[in-house]
């Protein structure tokens, strides 16, 4: 086998084994349940979804990245800091923040 593709199908392969273990694993773990009489009920997410936390962090994430990179630039062009180590600091520091405002957004969303 040509070593170029190896990489490229081992992953595909993992992945593709990683997820039909989950899915297979959950089903057998809810046939279980509903045979010992547990109602449907509980397999209906209550509160937010998975996505909406997701998707809420992405975007925080992202809108950091892009203060970031401005406040970057606007420290670079009116102070004598280092612009080498400026533009990943700021970055960093604003993701961050964002981060741990998504994180206090979405304890918030939960109460």
């Amino acid at each position: 086998m040509d070593e170029g593709i190896v990489i490229p199908v081992s992953l595909f392969l993992t992945i593709f084994g990683i997820v039909y273990l989950y899915f297979s694993t959950r089903n057998k773990e809810r046939l279980a349940l509903i045979e010992k009489g547990a109602d449907a009920s509980i397999f209906r997410r209550s509160g937010n979804s998975f996505q909406t936390v997701i998707l809420l962090n992405l975007a925080l994430l992202f809108m950091g990245i892009g203060a970031g990179v401005f406040s970057a630039l606007l420290l670079a062009t009116y102070t004598s800091l280092d612009a080498n180590a400026l533009y990943p600091a700021m970055i960093f520091l604003m993701a961050g923040i964002s981060l741990l405002i998504g994180f206090k957004m979405t304890k918030s969303l939960d109460k």
